[in-house]
């Protein structure tokens, strides 16, 4: 006798749900790019942002050659970790960018949103060797939890460039990619934003600090622990309240 495997239908409120959920995320992983280029965060058609669906094998993120401010819904690429794009059209394959956010999906469940920029504050404190300082109630949500990358070229190869950031990165949510930009990611689009905008403000003020020629202040490791924990206490949803206020701020479309 031969056995036979029955697959069985997905439900159709299974497949309703499932379609939600992605244009959920498709719509506010929108609003993320239309609010880092009001933000000033955009670096022209480079860095990229990208999310997916709690669980999901794949994940979506622009097309290379687009600004930030023309990313739409619509617009946006799904792709799966092999790198393969399931939905949406490209004019070039943006491997940098698949091989980051891939590699980070894989080996970090609990990650549903990457953002990679490249503003000037960013890059210049991942080349300062002292690297991101606690001179600022910005800088102290990453104390003892910012992670480094060496520089090494473009990440073009899967094994040396994409295993080497996820080793690098560890179990942190924020880490300077050194003389090239910022990574932070998160369990939500709003909280990845949340530690984007904070560790670009922290970026700002040691530039601003170590600019300026004169001598600083910097607290105790115990108080600035305490600081972080109490910040992330302070907070329900990481990021919620504040990207709530910007949809609004800037007229966006919310599906959440």
């Amino acid at each position: 006798m031969v056995n036979q495997t029955v697959t069985k239908p997905i439900p159709p409120a299974s497949l309703a749900q499932e379609q939600r959920a992605e244009d959920v995320v498709r719509q506010e992983l929108a609003n993320a790019y239309q609010i880092l280029a009001r933000l000033g965060y955009d670096d022209l058609t480079y860095t990229h942002l990208s999310a997916r669906v709690p669980g999901s094998q794949s994940f979506f993120m622009h097309p290379l050659g687009l600004l930030f401010e023309e990313v739409e819904p619509d617009n946006l690429l799904q792709m799966n970790l092999t790198g393969e794009v399931l939905h949406g059209t490209q004019a070039q394959y943006n491997q940098t960018g698949y091989i980051m956010h891939s590699a980070l999906y894989q080996n970090r469940l609990d990650i549903n949103a990457i953002f990679h920029l490249h503003t000037t504050a960013g890059v210049s404190v991942s080349a300062m060797q002292c690297g991101l300082l606690p001179l600022s109630q910005f800088a102290l949500h990453f104390f003892n939890r910012m992670s480094y990358s060496d520089y090494d070229a473009l990440v073009l190869d899967p094994k040396r460039h994409g295993e080497k950031l996820v080793r690098d990165l560890g179990q942190n949510k924020a880490m300077l990619l050194r003389n090239h930009g910022t990574l932070t990611l998160g369990s939500t689009i709003q909280e990845a934003f949340f530690y984007t905008n904070f560790l670009e403000k922290a970026c700002q003020v040691q530039c601003q600090v170590l600019g300026s020629g004169e001598s600083y202040m910097v607290p105790a490791d115990d108080v600035c622990e305490q600081a972080r924990g109490d910040m992330q206490n302070f907070e329900t949803d990481l990021g919620v309240r504040d990207w709530a206020a910007l949809v609004r701020k800037f007229g966006l479309e919310s599906k959440g």
